[in-house]
């Protein structure tokens, strides 16, 4: 995998989070004979095919000349049911074997219940002295629900991050890169990481690149999160967030906006790359109070923009500062079968929203309408072509 450990211009460049995905699990079916892939029957369509390098499809029936990628001893276990497929693949974590599971975002919540036992039996082994260390058992959550194009609000259900986050026990890490380099830091770790449950989610389609690979490492190593300085100014005068690949590429256009209409604005950006139990960071990294006061500063506002329901990160950033302060974009239920755009605008997640936010914020209220007129404009155009306006 080419991890640059330089960006000389980023956001210049589009690639595939699910390609550097597909990348890990080749190379872990390359490395282990012991890792299975579970996946309903979409490996293909989230773009993960690559694993198919390393191995079939687990196959015990005939095998046709037109059939593809199919074998009696294939280590890709395709089934239409989250529920068996979690349940093979937490026994397999539990025998001391390796695995990772993937599916749509908007599915993965059938297995919430079975992911609930499996984080009462971690906490319980912890307090046995001769249980062993067991892999994490890793999530990969995709076909995320900004874009669901075809499919439409049916696909749209980020909940699964909700329910991983209320749970006391602390042995839950929801990732969430920024780009494909931020998506190999996070494989790195999810392969890494003992006793724990990961969710990594990432859209599909390709995305800006930000960040080098050891800025990436040092989020989640650090607190999970940083300040990406090619698009921050000292002082600021607000400091705006992201939290998951499309809404840390609608947060920095919005900034981008924002300081077309009024370039004396001081803005901040802070990139969030993973969230624990009641915190920013992971479950052993987890972002010190005094951290996050000089990421965020101690009183001016903020704008999150977070790829799931807006009380969840709600409920994390009132652990550090009055929430007063903090204003929340996220998923707020409402979707159609409509362009990724108006999709974004429909949950007021759009670079639109945040730009007028940051406006709003910063007391330039008369300068927010042409942003407010390009959100039913382009909900107009959608509705009329299927597509969003150029």
């Amino acid at each position: 995998m080419n991890l640059p450990s330089k960006i000389d211009q980023p956001g210049s460049e589009l690639h595939s989070l699910a390609t550097v995905f597909g990348e890990g699990l080749y190379d872990e079916m390359k490395k282990h004979e012991d890792f299975y892939f579970f996946s309903p029957d979409e490996t293909t369509s989230n773009k993960l095919a690559h694993v198919f390098d390393a191995s079939d499809r687990a196959w015990a029936r005939e095998i046709k000349g037109w059939d593809l990628h199919l074998a009696p001893n294939g280590r890709v276990i395709e089934m239409l049911s989250e529920n068996v497929l979690f349940g093979v693949l937490a026994g397999h974590i539990l025998s001391g074997g390796r695995g990772t599971m993937t599916s749509y975002e908007s599915f993965l919540p059938i297995i919430s219940s079975q992911l609930d036992q499996h984080l009462k039996f971690l906490k319980q082994s912890k307090e046995i002295h001769w249980r062993p260390r067991y892999q994490a058992l890793n999530i990969l959550s995709t076909s995320c629900w900004q874009r669901q194009d075809h499919n439409g609000y049916t696909h749209q259900n980020p909940a699964l991050v909700s329910n991983l986050l209320l749970k006391p026990s602390n042995l839950v890490n929801c990732l969430f890169p920024c780009d494909d380099v931020a998506a190999a830091a996070a494989w790195e770790f999810m392969t890494q990481t003992k006793d724990v449950v990961n969710i990594t989610t990432f859209n599909k389609i390709p995305e800006p690149r930000w960040i080098d690979i050891n800025h990436a490492r040092f989020q989640l190593t650090n607190g999970g999160a940083s300040i990406f300085q090619f698009c921050s100014d000292d002082n600021p005068d607000v400091v705006v967030t992201g939290i998951g690949d499309i809404p840390t590429n609608e947060a920095i256009e919005g900034i981008k906006l924002a300081k077309q209409v009024i370039p004396e604005l001081r803005i901040r950006y802070v990139g969030i790359a993973a969230l624990s139990y009641g915190a920013i960071g992971t479950t052993e990294n987890k972002l010190k109070h005094h951290d996050f006061n000089d990421y965020f500063t101690d009183n001016k506002p903020i704008i999150v923009n977070f790829h799931g329901y807006s009380e969840t990160i709600r409920a994390i950033f009132s652990h550090y500062t009055s929430v007063s302060r903090v204003d929340i974009h996220g998923y707020e239920d409402q979707g159609s079968t409509t362009s990724p755009l108006d999709e974004l605008c429909r949950n007021s997640c759009s670079r639109y929203d945040i730009a007028i936010n940051i406006l709003e914020r910063t007391g330039h209220y008369d300068a927010t309408q042409q942003f407010k007129d390009r959100i039913v404009g382009d909900a107009h155009y959608a509705a009329l072509y299927g597509v969003d306006a150029k």
